[in-house]
């Protein structure tokens, strides 16, 4: 143990000495003194504590106290965590290829990722994970189980599952392969020669993928228009979104610069290769979980008039960040400048500088926002994100759609259809010569459906406050809960619309991949729709980008 921590507290006293002989500056003795500080408490923590401690988990422990202090974005990445935080960038990793998730004591499959082992090997959606390799995983997390799930490409696996309607168990023998999740699920052509592409994420080359989508579309359709959607990609790797930029903007214009505390950071980023098309109408689809790279696509394109915004305001993060290793094989992702987009704005929503004293950030007041021009002479602003050129009312899911979800009753309800059919149509409108809504109904009949409307959360206020105040109400009030009651299990038809779009998605996905899910939703897709308006209609395209008045 002496030796451990012998070990742990080398570096931490070298790097105090480095500091010192650096520089007599303040803030170098300050960084110097709290090392110190840190290291001799630790060794007294470790000598005289009453139990045991764990160095590694103490260690860790301080280390994302401190950082949690920062920004949500500087983490530390301990060597165990490297292979998950390198998927995050490269959209690549060893195993078997499948979504998973838990369900009561156990982990279930979600959807498996065509062609890859999980799928070739005949597992499916509602497989309930008993072994994995002849040990049992119940009680294990969805983490644990990844983790287990993981492994060296050509090393085999083997795995005992549960099949709803077999009486026996089933064993599945798989070879994990090294898993690429396409960054575009989807693309293809919409409508009158409108192409569609998808982009999930900024992952290691996933500019060349988008230009070979846009290339094939080209070849195969005469392209009148094209839709990048970015809903809920957020972000990724900063040169795959300059690169992306680069195949409808001209060589050497800016893209976006950035500034940071060092003047490493203050950089300028401009294109550097012949655009695939910049003539092209673009609509770009955001909403309010498009981040980071997705916003310096959106915010560029829109500075520079290149593309209509549709959609939701975008989530705010003009932050970057950079991976510096550590010893030991752990790294640290820290915030090392702000992004800007060729108008001069910071679409940063919250200031992690100046938080309030209860620890919450404040996002930037409307009134602080700086005004800012498109090169059309358009006003754009800093401070919030990406305000779209075009708004899409966000519809709210019913509280009973929700319920059904959380529950996983839409899941199982599609685990039980595929028992009874082989397959389900991409074309939406024959939904209702495949689903039998009422036997969907009868599914959920007798399982704990617990929700609470946002008119009983308020009727259950007011019996609070008049048990109190109105004992005579006590009566009426019953009346109407029974009211109410009754109107809560009309829901289920009341929404009918909106909960066979689910299911429909749900069984899409397991007969037709997500790639078959996505384009099925194409249909009743409200911005999708405005996009194709807009692109459909030149006159309209070019006012959105001219000039406000």
């Amino acid at each position: 143990m002496k030796k451990q921590f012998f070990l742990f507290l080398l570096p931490l006293a070298l790097c105090s000495s480095i500091l010192i002989s650096f520089s007599n500056d303040t803030e170098y003795f300050e960084v110097s003194k709290n090392l110190d500080i840190f290291n001799t408490l630790f060794k007294e923590v470790n000598i005289f504590y009453v139990d045991k401690v764990q160095p590694a988990k103490m260690v860790e422990t301080a280390i994302n106290s401190m950082l949690k202090e920062l920004d949500p974005y500087t983490t530390y990445i301990p060597e165990s965590d490297i292979e998950d935080f390198k998927f995050q960038t490269t959209g690549q990793y060893g195993g078997i290829g499948a979504v998973i998730r838990k369900k009561d004591d156990y982990v279930i499959i979600v959807e498996p990722y065509k062609g890859f082992p999980a799928d070739i090997s005949g597992l499916v959606a509602g497989d309930k994970l008993i072994e994995i390799d002849g040990n049992s995983v119940k009680g294990k997390s969805t983490e644990e189980v990844s983790s287990i799930l993981k492994g060296q490409p050509g090393i085999g696996v083997e795995v005992l599952i549960e099949r709803r309607g077999n009486s026996e168990y089933l064993t599945k023998k798989l070879t994990r392969d090294k898993i690429k999740v396409n960054s575009i699920p989807y693309k293809g052509v919409v409508s009158d020669n409108i192409g569609y592409i998808k982009l999930r994420s900024f992952t290691r080359n996933c500019a060349n993928e988008v230009k070979r989508a846009i290339l094939s579309l080209k070849k195969q359709n005469n392209l009148q228009g094209l839709i990048l959607d970015l809903r809920g990609n957020p972000g990724g790797l900063l040169n795959e979104s300059i690169n992306i930029c680069n195949l409808f903007m001209a060589k050497g214009l800016e893209v976006v610069s950035t500034k940071g505390k060092i003047d490493d950071w203050d950089k300028s980023y401009k294109t550097r290769q012949e655009p695939v098309d910049k003539e092209i109408p673009l609509v770009i689809l955001i909403n309010q979980s498009s981040a980071s790279a997705s916003e310096i696509v959106s915010g560029t394109l829109q500075d520079i008039d290149r593309a209509v915004i549709i959609g939701q305001k975008s989530f705010g993060k003009g932050l970057v960040q950079q991976t510096r290793k550590l010893s030991y094989n752990s790294q640290l992702k820290v915030t090392v400048a702000k992004y800007y987009t060729p108008s001069g704005r910071c679409i940063q929503a919250l200031d992690y500088s100046n938080k309030n004293k209860n620890g919450s950030v404040g996002k930037t007041p409307d009134s602080l926002k700086n005004e800012f021009y498109t090169l059309n002479g358009r006003k754009v602003y800093d401070g919030g994100g990406i305000d779209p050129d075009i708004r899409i009312k966000i519809t709210e899911a019913p509280e009973i759609l929700i319920s059904l979800i959380s529950n996983q009753l839409i899941f199982d309800y599609a685990t039980e259809y595929f028992l009874l059919n082989d397959t389900f149509p991409i074309d939406f409108d024959q939904k209702d010569d495949y689903i039998n809504y009422e036997n969907f109904v009868d599914f959920v009949s007798d399982k704990d459906l617990k929700y609470k409307t946002q008119t009983e959360q308020s009727f259950s206020d007011l019996v609070e406050v008049s048990k109190k105040e109105y004992s005579k109400l006590q009566d009426p009030l019953s009346d109407v809960e029974k009211l109410l009651n009754d109107l809560k299990k009309n829901d289920i038809y009341k929404h009918k619309d909106e909960i066979l779009k689910y299911i429909s998605q749900e069984l899409l996905v397991r007969s037709h991949y997500r790639e078959g899910a996505i384009k099925s939703s194409l249909n009743y897709d409200e911005a999708v729709l405005e996009s194709i308006s807009v692109l459909s209609d030149t006159a309209k395209y070019y006012s959105i980008l001219s000039i406000n008045d």
